[in-house]
């Protein structure tokens, strides 16, 4: 009993790797349309005369021959014909059930003609349209079950039931492999696709590749140029933070000696020997700020004892009262952290010295669970903070100074003050403990 195959598809997908494999496949079902007709229709034609004699009368041998005379003329027509028509066309629709009239009045006169018509089987989807598929399929079945019962029409009751179950058999196997072809069709195109959208994404991830490679390119010269401008500033506060303080208090020192050599030297000596400790300390401060170390006074001692030194030292200078604090519990902390708190008590005390006029000053470090507070706080003029000069060549650093460096390393500096009324400058930074 001849039995429909896994019918081929119209077109089958490139190989993902580009082998050659899927091209040959379809070159050869291309040569079996083009010759294959031919080849099953002589070994029909050669099957069938064999046993000619007992299937067919001699009208019916000369009706065969006729037949299969018009079978290789629609052969050759066809040959002509399909390779300007695509798939579906009205040339193909009429191939296909010419051919199929043809072979099942052949398979009529003699059922060995049922191999020539087994060929609906393999090109009704390239013929046919896609609606019709299944009256093709049907159809080719028809004359497979009237051959495979003992020919048509059938001769007895027994062969129509044949007729009838082989039927059955061949339109359910026909529809279920096309239904097969129809899902591998389907899950080809969505490999394909699937492929070409890999391409496409792949393509877009090479462009934006390139273009995060020219941005990173950008961000680099743009972090470079900040990191100049950063270098700058630092450099420029820790200048202020050193020699500026450090030649201002040289000056008060030099302008007491001045005013003071004549009537009392003795004092004017001790002043001179003042300057003088401030230059050296000035000059291991700049030293310093250039190659980034941490504040001379932090050499030896932790933040609480650099911050008491400094506030004695300055209270001594300006022969103000300064008292230092400590609340909470004490702990070394991290020499970035205690530097930069170092360096805003060291302004502000600058400052309250310069400007403030005062005549006690309070310095208070807490320590606190994940924090650390430093609050310089002093009794003097007071003044505007909405109406503090910026950074300038003469002004120097002052408030905004103090901001940017606690900024640094994630903390805030806020300023309370009113004419009249004293100034208390607060710095809050993480507590980030040595080691």
């Amino acid at each position: 009993m001849t039995q429909p195959p896994c019918f081929p598809r119209r077109s089958g997908p490139t190989h993902p790797s580009g082998a050659t494999g899927p091209r040959t496949v379809e070159h050869r079902w291309e040569q079996f349309y083009r010759y294959g007709p031919y080849a099953v229709l002589t070994l029909a034609t050669l099957v069938g005369s064999v046993a000619a004699d007992l299937l067919m009368t001699r009208t019916e041998m000369y009706g065969a021959g006729v037949l299969v005379a018009a079978a290789y003329g629609l052969q050759l027509w066809w040959g002509r014909v399909r390779p300007r028509t695509a798939p579906g066309a009205p040339a193909g629709v009429a191939y296909y059930v010419v051919r199929t009239v043809l072979a099942f009045a052949l398979a009529w006169l003699n059922p060995f003609f049922a191999i020539y018509a087994a060929l609906g089987y393999f090109d009704v989807e390239p013929l046919l349209p896609k609606r019709a598929v299944r009256i093709g399929l049907l159809a080719t079945a028809a004359t497979l079950a009237g051959s495979q019962s003992g020919g048509l029409p059938p001769a007895s009751l027994m062969n129509w039931v044949a007729f009838g179950a082989l039927y059955l058999i061949n339109a359910a196997l026909a529809l279920f492999f096309w239904y097969v072809g129809m899902r591998e069709e389907e899950k080809a195109r969505i490999q394909v696709e699937t492929i070409a959208e890999l391409e496409r994404t792949n393509i877009r991830l090479e462009e934006a590749m390139a273009e995060n490679a020219a941005l990173h390119a950008q961000l680099l010269v743009q972090a470079r140029e900040a990191g100049v401008d950063d270098e700058r500033r630092r450099l420029a506060a820790e200048i202020h933070d050193t020699l500026a303080q450090g030649l201002t208090g040289i000056i008060a020192q030099l302008q007491v000696v001045t005013s003071t050599r004549d009537t009392d030297p003795a004092t004017a000596r001790v002043h001179l020997e003042r300057a003088a400790a401030l230059a050296r300390h000035s000059l291991g401060e700049a030293r310093r700020s250039v190659h980034n170390l941490a504040p001379v006074a932090l050499e030896h001692d932790e933040l609480t004892g650099a911050l008491e030194k400094t506030v004695a030292t300055w209270a001594d200078q300006h022969r103000v009262r300064a008292d230092f604090t400590v609340t909470g519990t004490a702990e070394p902390v991290h020499d970035e952290v205690a530097a930069t708190l170092l360096r805003i008590a060291g302004e502000a005390l600058a400052n309250a010295g310069r400007h403030a006029g005062a005549s006690r000053v309070g310095v208070t470090l807490s320590f606190m669970d994940d924090e650390l507070t430093l609050d310089v706080r002093d009794d003097g003029r007071g003044f505007d903070p909405s109406a503090a000069a910026p950074a300038s060549r003469t002004g120097g650093f002052g408030l905004g100074g103090m901001r940017a460096r606690a900024e640094r390393i994630a903390g805030t500096v806020e300023v309370e003050s009113e004419p009249g009324g004293g100034t208390a400058v607060s710095a809050r930074v993480p507590l980030v403990r040595h080691g």
